[in-house]
């Protein structure tokens, strides 16, 4: 069964997909069923440089991957913070080149962010900070 707000990537093409309402069926593209991506929390460098940031600048608030390249080759994707109940969801997709931050002033304290990054992955905030 899915869960709200998963995100699945197909192995062959690349795909991915989130989940908006969880079903009992399973995700199936180029006719394997799709990879669970699960949300990565590291201490070490590689989760440094991956793992979300929220952040406090002149009355705004944003969420920002700091020391992450933004090269054609490696970058992030993109950005996602959710209410914690994941009863709402803002996104913002990035190209290379851009910084990697999102501003999120109009969401409330209680949150979480996740970004997506072309060859390492799903990372959230680590925990332990």
């Amino acid at each position: 069964m899915t869960e709200k707000l998963e995100l699945y990537k197909c192995e062959v093409c690349g795909n991915l997909v989130q989940v908006i309402l969880p079903g009992v069926g399973e995700l199936v593209c180029c006719g394997q069923p799709m990879k669970l991506q699960t949300i990565q929390h590291d201490t070490s460098e590689l989760g440094e440089k991956h793992a979300p940031k929220l952040e406090y600048r002149e009355n705004a608030k944003y969420v920002q991957v700091k020391t992450h390249p933004m090269l054609p080759e490696h970058y992030i994707q993109f950005i996602e913070v959710y209410r914690k109940d994941k009863s709402a969801l803002h996104l913002k997709y990035l190209n290379p080149g851009e910084v990697p931050e999102f501003d999120i002033t109009c969401m409330p304290e209680d949150i979480d962010a996740i970004e997506f990054c072309n060859i390492h992955g799903l990372w959230g905030e680590d925990k332990n900070d």
